[in-house]
């Protein structure tokens, strides 16, 4: 019965988003020391949203690589798109859902006994608009236009906005280095405070940065629809019931449209479907 796998699913689906966040930053001695990791595996691109600065960061971050490459003009970032474009293909927003660490961030932030909130539609969906805004303003415009007389760029998003890397990087550094908390100044503060403010937002609200900010998730959100993995409803099961769509941390229609752009394959609806109505595979 599908009630009876509820507890397992939604275990495997924490276990799967630990093991990413450790296998990202799995240099622990870098936390203890202050120091950021510079060996060999840096070169190759993480398909989520972890801050190369990170001092437990195994890889480099997508995003800072494609502003990084933008802003250089050296050469086309073929590399971090095919990168980005691959994991699109096989998995849509399921890299947002199940392996970025960030992502895991929220939702046990959502965990806390806290009043919950649900962003009335008229100012819900017009605000999911303003993460493709994050993409194509302050990823790809700014630092492919915005190139200084020495022929670089800021890497914008993560300089002004990004909280993964205030998290994952930023603090970390700073707890370790009493010399970097000296020089820590008017950016630092502000990246504080945007962080706070998503975590404070983040457990009254599902998600809220996978929602509205992230770059990331709106370029994943393209893949959606045709991704090899996919959720399928069965509509001859299903008794509108509505519990998928009171259920999903995405506030995905899903009896209408199960693939949204926004849905990030978390398996929230599966598990909490009385008659196992919804279902997801590989196709």
């Amino acid at each position: 019965m599908p009630g009876m796998h509820r507890n397992r699913i939604i275990s495997r689906q924490r276990v799967i988003q630990l093991v990413s966040a450790a296998l990202c930053n799995g240099y622990a001695v870098g936390f203890q020391k202050g120091r950021i990791f510079t060996g060999g595996s840096k070169a190759v691109c993480v398909p989520v949203l972890n801050c190369y600065s990170c001092p437990g960061a195994l890889g480099a971050c997508p995003i800072g690589a494609l502003q990084t490459a933008l802003g250089t003009k050296r050469h086309f970032p073929f590399y971090v798109l095919g990168t980005l474009m691959l994991f699109g293909v096989l998995l849509g927003r399921a890299v947002c859902g199940l392996l970025c660490p960030f992502g895991l961030v929220q939702d046990l932030l959502y965990k806390l006994p806290v009043p919950k909130l649900r962003v009335p539609r008229r100012l819900d969906r017009p605000a999911r608009y303003f993460k493709y805004v994050v993409l194509a303003v302050l990823v790809v415009l700014l630092p492919a236009l915005a190139v200084t007389e020495a022929g670089i760029a800021s890497p914008y998003f993560c300089q002004y906005l990004c909280p993964a890397g205030t998290l994952g990087g930023g603090i970390p550094l700073l707890l370790a280095d009493p010399m970097l908390r000296q020089v820590a100044g008017a950016l630092f503060r502000w990246k504080v405070v945007i962080l706070v403010v998503i975590l404070a937002v983040s457990a009254g609200i599902c998600r809220p940065f996978c929602k509205y900010l992230c770059p990331l998730g709106a370029f994943y959100s393209v893949f959606n629809r045709f991704s090899f993995y996919q959720m399928d409803l069965d509509k001859r099961k299903c008794v509108d019931c509505k519990q998928c769509e009171k259920t999903c941390p995405m506030n995905v229609q899903v009896t209408q449209d199960i693939n949204s752009l926004e849905c990030i394959r978390c398996g929230a609806c599966k598990t909490v479907c009385p008659t196992g109505a919804i279902s997801s595979a590989f196709k």
